[in-house]
């Protein structure tokens, strides 16, 4: 298992990342959070998980390890491949997602694109004794302190999840106060807020 990867930042886009290690650039799927804070040009180091499948490799990385644990942990419940498992790391901090299970929040955890009320029931069925192994408390985001470009970043992770522009565009203004009210926020949190605000 590849466990993390170290290396420069060749390229990133709004779900992904290319890093140079060694001489061979690896491609890593990410939540658009962890891309926000990726630089191009300059060193990183992602957590990361390795998903295998008759036709192809995949990787995936991640901001720190819980990141990468609750990737995995919801990966053990029915119905949740990697692509939803990246969904919910993408929307829910596992911090987050640990009181959504623990308190049986399912308009929480329904905020996850692709889970309805029942994939939620499931989840919380099938992980709530496990949940207890993920972090209590959230480390902190690798995505650096808000600049003026977050904007962007966040539309452009939206867009990568799958929103339209006209979509993201509304879920930025509606997290703008929230910009305007802490200026030290990291692009992470705004990402995680405005998703928040689309799934109302």
């Amino acid at each position: 298992m590849i466990a993390s990867v170290t290396g420069v930042v060749n390229a990133v886009g709004a779900t992904w990342a290319v890093v140079t290690v060694g001489g061979m650039g690896l491609r890593l799927l990410c939540a658009p959070s962890t891309c926000a804070g990726l630089r191009t040009g300059q060193e990183a180091t992602l957590a990361t998980s390795l998903v295998v499948r008759e036709d192809s490799l995949t990787l995936y990385g991640f901001a720190d390890d819980s990141g990468r644990e609750l990737f995995e942990l919801v990966q053990s419940a029915t119905g949740v491949g990697p692509k939803l498992a990246l969904a919910i790391v993408s929307v829910l901090s596992p911090g987050d997602f640990r009181t959504a299970i623990a308190t049986e929040n399912l308009a929480t955890l329904s905020s996850v694109p692709g889970i309805g009320r029942r994939g939620a029931q499931r989840l919380v069925i099938e992980l709530k004794d496990k949940v207890l192994a993920l972090a209590a408390t959230d480390p902190v985001s690798l995505a650096t302190p808000l600049a003026p470009l977050w904007r962007e970043q966040v539309r452009l992770g939206l867009e990568g999840l799958g929103w339209s522009t006209r979509d993201a565009e509304a879920a930025c203004d509606r997290v703008q106060p929230l910009a305007d009210e802490d200026p030290s926020l990291g692009v992470g949190v705004l990402m995680r807020a405005a998703l928040r605000t689309l799934a109302k």
